[in-house]
C-alpha cells in the first residue's frame, strides 16, 4: 500500500521524475498516485527529500512518534547481581536520553529482586519498571517476552536498549516481533540523528569488512543489543534519585510449557573472560589441543584468562566460551596476548579494543601485528616454554 502523506507533500514534483510508470501527478500541490498504475518499485520513495511518501505493509498503522518518549535498558541479572553490560547501556542510555530531552529507565524482571533497583538507580536510571512473578525467577524466552511487551505497549518507550548476551539475545527479537519493530542486533555504536531524532545504530556487516549504520524510521520502539565491553560504564553515583515502578502481569499461563531444570556452572573458565584484565589467547598456530597447554600454564602462570581464535575453537582444542571474535566474545582487558593468531577481522572485532596488545607470530605480515602495541616474530614452540620457564624460577 503506498500513500503520500500530505502534510509532508510540498509539490516539488521530484516523484513526477522518478516515476518510470506515469502513476503520479500534482494536483493543487501535492502530489496524487493512481494505484492502478503504480507496481510498488519504490522509486518515487526514495526520490522524495521530504518523507511524504511511504509504502506500507497490508494492515500496517501509521504510528504517533510523539506517543513514544525515554530511553529503555534491559536489566538483566542472574543470582542476585546484575550483569556487568547493564553498567555500560546505562552508561550510553544516558548520553541518548540526554540528545532526546528524555527520561533513562531500567526494567526488571524476576522474583524477589525489587532490591536491585536501587543499584540501578546509583548507575543512573530514573525510572526502573520491575515485574515480580514465580514465573521469572528463571529465565524462559514466553514469559520474559510477554512481561516485557506489556509494558512496551503501556509506557511507549521511544528506545530499548539490551545486552547482546544469550539472554537478551534469546528474547528481546521476539518482544521486536510481537512489539512490531525493527530490531539490530550486536550494535558497536548508537547515536541520535539531531534532525529526524531517528536512533542511529551501528553495527559490523559483510564479516566485519564494513560498518552499517541502520535506523528503523517508521516504526516504534526502536531496538538494539549491544555486546559487553564494546562501550563504557557509568560511574555510580550513591545519590542519585529515582522512581520506582511495580507493575502486576498475570503470567500464570506461562505455567505450562518449557520448564526450567537448573544451573550447570562452566568449569573449564576459573576467570570470566570478560571481566579479565589479562587475556591470553591461543590460534591456528598451536597445530594440535595438547600444545594448546601452553596457553592455559601462561595464563596460569601470570593469573590471566585464557581465550582463543575460532580456529581453535572449532578444532575442538578448547570450549566455545573462551572464543574471542565477532561470533565469539567481545572483551577490553588491559593487557592481551595473541599466540599463533593471524588476526582474521572477525577475531579483531573481538579484541582491538584491548589498552595494550602483545603478538607472537612466525608470519611478519601477520594481519594480527598491525594492531599490536608490541608484536615479536618467531617461533612460539620456543618462545612460550622459555617464557614458562621464566615465570617458574
Amino acid at each position: 500500500m503506498i500513500e503520500v502523506v500530505v502534510h509532508k507533500c510540498v509539490g516539488c514534483g521530484l516523484c513526477l521524475k522518478a516515476c518510470a510508470y506515469n502513476a503520479i501527478e500534482i494536483v493543487d500541490k501535492l502530489a496524487e498516485i493512481d494505484v492502478d498504475k503504480c507496481t510498488l518499485c519504490g522509486a518515487c520513495v526514495s526520490a522524495c527529500s521530504f518523507d511524504a511518501i511511504i509504502i506500507r505493509k497490508f494492515g500496517q498503522k501509521l504510528i504517533d512518534k510523539s506517543q513514544y518518549k525515554g530511553v529503555w535498558v534491559f536489566a538483566e541479572h542472574k543470582h542476585g547481581e546484575i550483569a556487568p553490560v547493564v553498567y555500560e547501556l546505562l552508561g550510553k542510555g544516558r548520553e541518548l536520553a540526554d540528545q532526546l530531552d528524555s527520561k533513562l529507565s531500567a526494567v526488571l524482571l524476576g522474583n524477589n529482586i525489587s532490591f536491585l533497583s536501587e543499584e540501578l538507580i546509583a548507575y543512573g536510571a530514573e525510572k526502573v519498571y520491575i515485574v515480580e512473578s514465580p514465573e521469572l525467577e528463571n529465565f524462559r524466552d514466553l514469559p520474559y517476552t510477554y512481561a516485557f511487551v506489556e509494558l512496551a505497549k503501556k509506557y511507549k518507550p521511544q528506545i530499548i536498549i539490551s545486552g547482546a548476551t544469550v539472554t537478551g539475545r534469546s528474547f528481546i527479537p521476539r518482544v521486536a516481533v510481537e512489539l512490531e519493530t525493527g530490531l539490530t542486533a550486536d550494535c558497536t555504536g548508537l547515536d541520535i540523528d539531531p534532525d529526524t531524532e531517528n536512533l542511529i545504530q551501528t553495527r559490523p556487516a559483510f564479516g566485519g569488512n564494513i560498518m552499517a549504520s541502520i535506523v528503523t524510521p517508521d516504526h516504534m520502539p526502536q531496538m538494539a543489543t549491544v555486546r559487553h565491553k564494546v562501550m563504557d560504564p557509568i560511574e555510580r553515583n550513591p545519590d542519585n534519585k529515582g522512581e520506582i515502578i511495580k507493575e502486576a502481569i498475570d503470567l500464570s499461563e506461562f505455567s505450562l510449557g518449557t520448564k526450567y531444570l537448573g544451573f550447570e556452572k562452566d568449569t573449564t573458565q576459573t576467570i570470566n573472560l570478560t571481566e579479565a584484565n589479562l587475556v591470553i589467547s591461543g590460534g591456528r598456530g598451536l597445530k594440535t589441543k595438547d600444545n594448546f597447554k601452553l596457553i592455559e600454564e601462561l595464563a596460569n602462570a601470570l593469573g590471566g584468562a585464557v581465550g582463543a581464535s575460532r580456529a581453535a575453537v572449532d578444532s575442538e582444542w578448547v570450549a566455545y566460551p573462551h572464543q574471542v571474535g565477532q561470533t565469539g566474545k567481545t572483551i577490553k582487558p588491559k593487557i592481551y596476548l595473541a599466540i599463533g593468531i593471524s588476526g582474521a577481522i572477525q577475531h579483531l572485532a573481538g579484541m582491538q579494543s584491548a589498552d595494550y596488545i602483545i603478538a607472537i607470530n612466525k608470519d611478519p605480515d601477520a594481519p594480527i601485528f598491525k594492531v599490536a602495541n608490541l608484536g615479536l616474530v618467531g617461533d612460539l614452540f620456543e618462545i612460550l616454554p622459555l617464557l614458562n620457564r621464566k615465570l617458574k624460577t
